[in-house]
């Protein structure tokens, strides 16, 4: 296969998996390892990827990934994730989720509850919860963002101000290695950290691709959180910062 028609299927591997490596792609293609090398480094170059040990990550940069394709990346690994935490939340609870795919994921393991108070700045998960006759749903106000129906900002922040959540379920657009919960818009970020400030108890949704992307803001840190529902394996500093903070970390066995 020419370099040239190569390039476009490394790039939908990546956005798929969140990361590549130079092995994978060599025997996918039935190419030497050094030619791999080349279309990762060409790819870099030109800005569609970030080079690291082994292979190359979607980039960190500051643009984040078309909502559209985000609902496609991972698919089954947050439909597994879901599933999965769907079994921390009762019925007759009262719940907060944030802006996010995985918890648009979630939001449809919950429709057949009964009796939950949903809270959320997510105009996707409003719709499909208000499919529950049996449910309660409130969304929060607050600016509207067009790219992906988040509702963000300082009212957004305010309005969770006479809640207290059972349980608070947020997503984020990346893990660093120091633990800390990253994502692209401050406006939105002040409404987890919010709501996190308003929780007994705290659920983190990431799937592997999480912890290979970076972002520029951050909400708070693997500390904070109470059970991290994820498809992998942690990286090892992230686990032992989970370990010595108590969090509880759940991997699937889907997806």
């Amino acid at each position: 296969m020419p370099q040239s028609f190569r390039h476009p299927d490394i790039l939908e591997i990546a956005r798929a998996e969140g990361k590549v490596t130079v092995e994978g792609l060599a025997e996918r293609f039935g190419v030497s390892v050094q030619t791999i090398r080349r279309d990762l480094t060409d790819l870099a170059n030109a800005g569609r990827l970030t080079r690291v040990h082994g292979g190359a990550t979607l980039p960190s940069g500051i643009r984040n990934i078309v909502y559209e394709e985000r609902r496609q990346l991972n698919s089954a690994a947050k439909e597994a994730m879901a599933r999965r935490a769907a079994e921390f939340i009762p019925d007759n609870a009262c719940i907060f989720m944030n802006i996010g795919t995985s918890t648009e994921a979630l939001a449809r393991e919950l429709t057949s509850r009964e009796n939950l108070i949903t809270v959320t700045n997510n105009i996707n998960v409003a719709q499909i919860m208000g499919a529950n006759r049996n449910c309660q749903t409130t969304l929060t106000g607050g600016s509207f963002r067009h790219t992906d129906g988040g509702l963000v900002g300082e009212m957004a922040a305010a309005s969770l101000d006479s809640f207290k959540f059972d349980i608070a379920i947020i997503g984020c657009s990346g893990v660093d290695d120091d633990g800390e919960l990253l994502d692209y818009d401050p406006q939105e970020v002040m409404v987890s950290q919010h709501a996190l400030s308003r929780a007994r108890h705290s659920i983190l949704l990431a799937d592997a691709s999480k912890f290979t992307r970076n972002a520029p803001i951050c909400i708070g840190s693997v500390n904070q959180i109470d059970t991290i529902v994820t498809n992998a394996p942690l990286p090892d500093a992230i686990a032992a910062r989970c370990a010595s903070s108590g969090t509880e970390v759940i991997l699937t066995s889907g997806g």
